[in-house]
């Protein structure tokens, strides 16, 4: 793609702009990024003429963002730190043999992911990692990862999707909340307070008709929009939580969540590793994308996450 120069801003005139906005100052701008007022009250001024609007109302000794300016804004926070990561990342990566940036479902790669990491890493000492969470899909032209583990389905615009795991989940809660009640049969936990995952909605009830069970209470209860937040809500006692096994392995093995029945459910979506089209040739990429369905297989069973469904 052939970018025209005309339109490409210069990197210091954007923080010149942020920094005055920010401040509501040119002097105060100036003085941040040690300049002169005049210097910084210039480079707004071309900004202005490249644009061909005023990004700044002058009213006497004050300036105030214009509409444009206050829409401007936003984008130019986002172009000015993606620019900072880009050049952190370069510069990481500068001082390793290789790297590589993974996308990864937030509490997928905090209490799955991130434990295991370290055995990858001895094998290869010269690596550098750049883990961030992503929970949507993205583009991979837009945001470079290498690769991202997605849950869904595996459709992804030009990339490779391949199946890691597929997802059984239980219903659980902490000895605290189990205290003093009998729950020995699905249908009681119509009475309780049920922990939901906001992103998934529907969980709870697919749970109680696949039990055979038509619920008439299966959205009430405490909402979160990821699983660490119920799982730790789960573990405070708050109520009964739908959970994956693989997020809670050692909760389970060191008995601060119990299991309640012996009914579990695969969800209809699996988790799968992303790689963009023209990185599928990449070795780093592919020794990794071999040790990560590797370790998927070993440590669950078939990909079945130490639990099978009914």
């Amino acid at each position: 793609m052939k970018l025209s120069r005309r339109l490409i801003p210069d990197i210091a005139t954007l923080q010149a702009f942020e920094c005055a906005a920010r401040h509501g100052s040119f002097t105060q701008a100036a003085n941040e990024l040690n300049l002169t007022q005049s210097a910084v009250s210039r480079q707004i001024k071309d900004l202005e003429n490249q644009i061909g609007v005023l990004l700044f109302e002058r009213i006497r000794q004050r300036i105030l963002l214009s509409d444009a300016g206050r829409k401007f804004l936003p984008e130019v926070r986002r172009l000015l730190n993606q620019t900072e990561d880009t050049m952190l990342r370069a510069m990481a990566s500068a001082q390793s043999s290789a790297s590589l940036s993974i996308a990864t479902l937030p509490t997928f790669g905090s209490r799955w992911l991130m434990p295991r990491l370290p055995k990858f890493l001895e094998k290869h000492p010269d690596l550098s990692i750049n883990i961030a969470s992503r929970s949507a899909v993205f583009d991979f032209e837009e945001q470079p990862f290498d690769m991202a583990i997605h849950y869904g389905k595996p459709v992804w615009a030009h990339a490779i999707c391949t199946y890691l795991c597929s997802e059984v989940i239980v219903p659980v809660a902490s000895p605290s909340f189990l205290a003093g009640r009998k729950l020995d049969e699905p249908v009681l936990l119509e009475e309780e307070a049920l922990l939901h995952l906001a992103t998934r909605p529907k969980m709870w009830a697919q749970w109680f008709e696949n039990c055979g069970i038509e619920a008439k209470s299966a959205y009430r209860g405490h909402r979160f929009d990821q699983f660490s937040m119920v799982i730790v809500g789960a573990m405070a006692g708050m109520g009964v939580a739908l959970l994956p096994v693989y997020l809670i392995e050692q909760e389970l093995e060191n008995g601060q969540l119990i299991r309640l029945f012996d009914h579990s459910m695969r969800t209809e979506n699996n988790y799968y590793l992303v790689v963009p089209e023209g990185k599928l040739e990449n070795p780093m990429i592919q020794t990794f994308s071999h040790w990560i369905t590797g370790e998927v297989a070993h440590n669950h069973q078939d990909a079945e996450l130490h639990s099978q469904a009914e």
